[in-house]
């Protein structure tokens, strides 16, 4: 089962991945991107855990993004040694676009399945990637 839900995901990040180059994003720079605009206000660890990224994977992303100008680092008013990152108006908008267009290639690619085996399948994919126990 491993080797078909990574021959599956590969598929898929190829899909998703030639969509955002229109945006100048890959799927990781999309990822914080986008857990950005949903004004989680992450800070770079908390990012990091979500994202199941390395730390120092995180910083290059958000140095990128800033650079870009799409996010900002600010001040974490729950701990002053720590910075969220917050999306800028620009990274907001590019945000949409780029989700509306990841949504689009999902469900082209999507489509092949009955839509009874696209919601098991998307029920099934949100338990195991909610499983706190999943380290």
């Amino acid at each position: 089962m491993a080797f078909l839900l990574a021959r599956a995901n590969a598929l898929s990040l190829s899909r998703v991945q030639a969509r955002l180059k229109q945006f100048d994003l890959n799927t990781r720079s999309y990822s914080v991107l986008a857990v950005a605009a949903d004004d989680a206000r992450p800070t770079q660890r908390e990012l990091s855990e979500f994202l199941r990224l390395d730390p120092s994977q995180i910083v290059a992303l958000v140095d990128q993004l800033e650079e870009a100008g799409l996010i900002k680092r600010e001040p974490d008013p729950r701990d002053r040694r720590a910075k969220v990152v917050v999306p800028t108006e620009a990274g907001r908008s590019l945000a949409a676009e780029a989700r509306l267009a990841v949504s689009e290639s999902d469900r082209e690619w999507f489509s092949a399945l009955p839509p009874e085996d696209r919601d098991r399948w998307f029920s099934a994919l949100r338990s195991l990637a909610s499983d706190p126990a999943a380290d």
